[in-house]
Protein backbone atom coordinates (compact mmCIF):
# COMPACT_ATOMS: atom_id res chain seq x y z
CA UNK A 1 0.00 0.00 0.00
CA UNK A 2 2.53 2.20 0.99
CA UNK A 3 4.32 1.30 -2.69
CA UNK A 4 1.00 3.07 -4.40
CA UNK A 5 1.39 5.54 -2.56
CA UNK A 6 4.51 6.90 -2.84
CA UNK A 7 3.89 6.10 -7.05
CA UNK A 8 0.92 8.11 -6.39
CA UNK A 9 3.01 11.05 -5.14
CA UNK A 10 5.72 10.79 -7.84
CA UNK A 11 2.93 10.78 -10.34
CA UNK A 12 1.74 14.58 -9.21
CA UNK A 13 5.15 15.71 -9.03
CA UNK A 14 6.09 14.69 -12.55
CA UNK A 15 2.76 16.15 -13.26
CA UNK A 16 3.22 19.63 -11.76
CA UNK A 17 6.69 19.69 -13.52
CA UNK A 18 4.86 19.12 -16.80
CA UNK A 19 2.09 22.04 -15.97
CA UNK A 20 4.81 24.51 -14.89
CA UNK A 21 6.95 23.36 -18.04
CA UNK A 22 4.01 23.93 -20.62
CA UNK A 23 3.01 27.19 -18.99
CA UNK A 24 6.87 28.36 -19.57
CA UNK A 25 6.72 27.56 -22.63
CA UNK A 26 3.63 28.91 -23.43
CA UNK A 27 4.87 32.06 -22.34
CA UNK A 28 7.72 32.05 -24.83
CA UNK A 29 6.10 31.17 -27.77
CA UNK A 30 4.15 34.25 -26.96
CA UNK A 31 6.76 36.58 -26.86
CA UNK A 32 8.35 35.17 -29.79
CA UNK A 33 5.40 35.10 -31.74
CA UNK A 34 4.87 39.10 -30.72
CA UNK A 35 8.65 39.51 -31.57
CA UNK A 36 7.93 38.20 -35.08
CA UNK A 37 5.17 40.09 -35.76
CA UNK A 38 6.76 43.38 -34.71
CA UNK A 39 9.70 42.57 -36.38
CA UNK A 40 7.38 42.52 -39.76
CA UNK A 41 6.00 45.49 -39.42
CA UNK A 42 9.16 47.28 -39.17
CA UNK A 43 10.32 45.63 -41.87
CA UNK A 44 7.81 46.80 -43.88
CA UNK A 45 8.07 50.18 -42.71
CA UNK A 46 11.83 50.33 -43.65
CA UNK A 47 10.64 48.90 -47.13
CA UNK A 48 8.45 51.58 -47.38
CA UNK A 49 11.06 54.15 -46.12
CA UNK A 50 13.79 52.76 -48.92
CA UNK A 51 11.20 52.92 -51.34
CA UNK A 52 10.53 56.45 -50.76
CA UNK A 53 14.05 57.22 -50.99
CA UNK A 54 14.89 55.44 -54.28
CA UNK A 55 11.66 54.70 -56.02
CA UNK A 56 13.62 53.62 -59.30
CA UNK A 57 14.34 50.50 -57.09
CA UNK A 58 12.11 47.28 -57.94
CA UNK A 59 10.62 45.59 -54.85
CA UNK A 60 11.94 42.73 -53.37
CA UNK A 61 8.59 40.92 -54.00
CA UNK A 62 7.63 41.48 -57.99
CA UNK A 63 8.60 39.32 -60.57
CA UNK A 64 12.02 40.09 -62.03
CA UNK A 65 11.84 41.46 -65.29
CA UNK A 66 13.39 39.22 -68.09
CA UNK A 67 16.75 39.82 -68.60
CA UNK A 68 18.28 40.26 -71.97
CA UNK A 69 19.45 37.38 -74.45
CA UNK A 70 16.58 35.26 -72.43
CA UNK A 71 14.09 32.97 -74.11
CA UNK A 72 10.26 34.56 -74.11
CA UNK A 73 6.92 33.61 -74.40
CA UNK A 74 5.57 34.12 -77.61
CA UNK A 75 2.03 33.21 -78.51
CA UNK A 76 1.53 31.01 -82.01
CA UNK A 77 -1.06 33.14 -83.00
CA UNK A 78 1.17 36.02 -83.28
CA UNK A 79 3.42 34.70 -85.79
CA UNK A 80 2.56 34.70 -89.30
CA UNK A 81 3.91 31.50 -91.79
CA UNK A 82 5.94 32.67 -94.87
CA UNK A 83 4.65 32.06 -97.67
CA UNK A 84 7.17 30.11 -100.14
CA UNK A 85 6.33 29.45 -103.73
Amino acid sequence: MTLLWLLAAAAALVAAAALVKARRLAKRLERLTESYWELRYEHGQLRARVNRLDPEQPPAASEPAAQPGTAAFVPLSSLKRSETT
